[in-house]
């Protein structure tokens, strides 16, 4: 049996509501097959994708007035994964397969995949920015062949961006830098402050794109949070030089919460739903997807980084890796993990 590495009993990310269109939708979340589609009432359900009768995957077959209509022999399923009919067949005796909840919120659709007794969508992690009119978001999705816990390792320490992201993000100040680690409850921070330093080019671009000069001093801040199981959120930004940094007048500054929900794929690959959200000019489309473009392109670099690692540490899984000062963020989060992890399997129920 292998060792669970993730916390089931709370809530992912699962796809964005447009993924999921007139055709049932295929993903897997901490290795479970799901099928996702939409009912009658246009919300979207979560099955798990496999026909009782057959073992054949519901993802390969359509949708008919809110049903799931398996591709192989045409039996029909619920929303709720009970068994509605078949041609010329009595199914009704057929047993359930399982649900899963699922909540659209915030422009994410949200699945809970431990025990469904447990879903309450009050735990769905509160994102003010979304529902304010004076922020605008734009993001995208990736898969990464990795560990899930890597990419909290790599975006609770920034270190890494005066290496991997030198053209765009990065600056020899990161390392020169002082990093803060703290646990507050059940979230962990990392802060890092840069005074008086030039911006780099994702951050000049940011300047002019909300009519501030880019060619002078600037404070620079990076703020990460981690919540469980795997949501970072990452405030950055950057103000001109002895204004107050990350406490300096909008108009003097470029901010904004740079948006991070990773959700397992299997042990070793994740979706990884990735965004900035900002509060200059958010009714500008084109500075957004602009942001967006820029944003991939930095992300694309961590990928390329985050796989080689996952094949490293897969030929080599007795070798310990070394920890320093800058990886107590990480470090931190996984606590937190192993503690929801064993929390769960303290309050399981005991298999007779």
């Amino acid at each position: 049996m292998t060792q669970q590495i993730f916390p089931l009993n709370t809530w992912y990310v699962a796809c964005t509501p447009d993924e999921v269109q007139d055709q049932p939708f295929a993903r897997k979340i901490c290795n479970i097959s799901l099928v996702l589609f939409r009912n009658l009432d246009n919300e979207i359900r979560a099955l798990e994708d496999f026909c009782p009768h057959r073992g054949a995957a519901l993802s390969l077959g359509r949708i008919e007035n809110g049903q799931l209509v398996c591709g192989y022999h045409g039996l029909r399923m619920g929303d709720k994964g009970k068994v509605e009919s078949m041609p010329n067949q009595r199914v009704q005796g057929f047993p359930c397969i399982k649900a899963y909840v699922t909540v659209e919120r915030y422009g994410f659709v949200w699945i809970w995949p431990g025990d469904q007794t447990l879903a309450d969508s009050s735990l769905i992690p509160e994102l003010a920015w979304a529902t304010n009119k004076d922020w605008t978001y734009g993001g995208g999705l990736f898969h990464i062949n990795c560990d899930y816990r890597l990419m909290v390792d790599n975006l609770m320490d920034l270190t890494h961006e005066t290496y991997v992201h030198a053209s765009s993000i990065g600056q020899k100040e990161i390392d020169e830098a002082p990093v803060s680690t703290k646990v507050e409850g059940n979230q962990v921070v990392t802060s890092r402050f840069m005074d008086d330093v030039y911006a780099p080019p994702f951050w000049q671009n940011a300047l002019r794109a909300n009519d501030l000069a880019d060619d002078v001093k600037v404070d620079r801040w990076q703020i990460c949070r981690f919540d469980l199981p795997s949501h970072i959120m990452i405030e950055v930004g950057v103000a001109h030089a002895g204004l107050g940094g990350y406490h300096a007048p909008q108009a003097f500054k470029a901010s904004s919460i740079v948006v991070d929900f990773i959700t397992p794929e299997s042990d070793t690959s994740i979706w990884y739903f990735w965004g900035m959200a900002r509060n200059f000019k958010p009714q500008d489309q084109k500075l957004t997807d602009s942001i967006s473009e820029g944003q991939g392109v930095i992300f694309s670099e961590d990928l390329e980084v985050l796989e080689k690692q996952q094949q490293n540490l897969l030929l080599h899984p007795d070798r310990k890796l070394l920890k320093l000062d800058i990886d107590a963020g990480g470090v931190k989060a996984r606590r937190l993990i192993d503690r929801a992890i064993k929390q769960e399997q303290l309050l399981a129920p005991k298999a007779p």
